[in-house]
């Protein structure tokens, strides 16, 4: 819901911007010309040009998406995202430790560089996440003697979490931010030095069961208990089961 609050705020900016400017150019190019049509023509062709810059931008936007793979995040689970993410750090240096399923003291990753260690949350989600996240790694950061807690998903982040965020000092890092890192790494989207998602997710295969209860998959997923089977159709079914 917040990203979308932000990208329709995004949107009304600029479609203000451009119809203040498409006036004020009719206005500019009527006061020069003298002429109704000839302050027509010109704002015409300036629109057409707006609309053009538009679609380059949307264009050169889902090439960029398309370059770094989250398409095929967003397919991951959970496990498979943060072993991912384990690749992706590797590759800019760090050295990775990918927490056990059970027991990880809020921290789904420890990694570190220099003088720095960072424990990750990481949330592959298909809403925003929210406050408990935050919650989770920043308990982590003293448990494992850090110096930054963040938390990394392929979604957004609920204002609540980004309040809470600002006031403890954890790190958000949302989709947006997820494509950056992925393609700074990728920036023509050849593998490089970091595996892809789809190397990733073909080297370690989603686990699923069917559920007894409503027919739908069941999800390999995690908890401070253990891994276990989700039903994925949470929360309309909550059926789960050891693994």
């Amino acid at each position: 819901m917040a990203r979308r609050r932000r990208k329709k705020k995004e949107v009304d900016l600029a479609e203000g911007l451009v119809g203040f400017g498409l006036l004020g150019s009719f206005y500019l190019s009527y006061q020069a010309t003298g002429s109704f049509q000839a302050a027509v023509f010109i704002t015409s062709v300036l629109l057409g040009v707006a609309i053009a810059i538009f679609v380059w931008m949307y264009m050169e936007r889902v090439e960029k998406l398309k370059r770094s793979g989250i398409a095929d995040i967003d397919k991951m689970d959970g496990r498979q995202f943060e072993l991912y993410l384990g690749h992706l750090f590797r590759a800019y240096g760090y050295e990775v430790k990918v927490t056990r399923a059970a027991g990880d003291f809020g921290a789904d990753l420890v990694v570190s560089k220099a003088e720095k260690k960072i424990v990750v949350q990481a949330k592959r989600h298909a809403q925003n996440v929210g406050i408990s996240a935050v919650q989770e790694v920043h308990g982590s950061k003293s448990h494992y003697s850090a110096t930054e807690a963040w938390v990394i998903t392929n979604s957004d982040f609920t204002d609540a979490a980004r309040e809470l965020a600002r006031s403890t000092g954890v790190r958000l890092i949302n989709r947006g931010e997820l494509v950056e890192m992925i393609l700074k790494l990728n920036p023509k989207g050849t593998p490089a030095k970091a595996s892809t998602p789809k190397q990733v997710m073909e080297a370690e295969p989603i686990k699923t069961k069917t559920c007894s209860r409503c027919g739908s998959a069941m999800v390999l997923r995690k908890s401070t208990r253990g891994e276990f089977y989700g039903c994925s159709s949470f929360p309309k079914c909550r059926n789960n089961i050891q693994a």
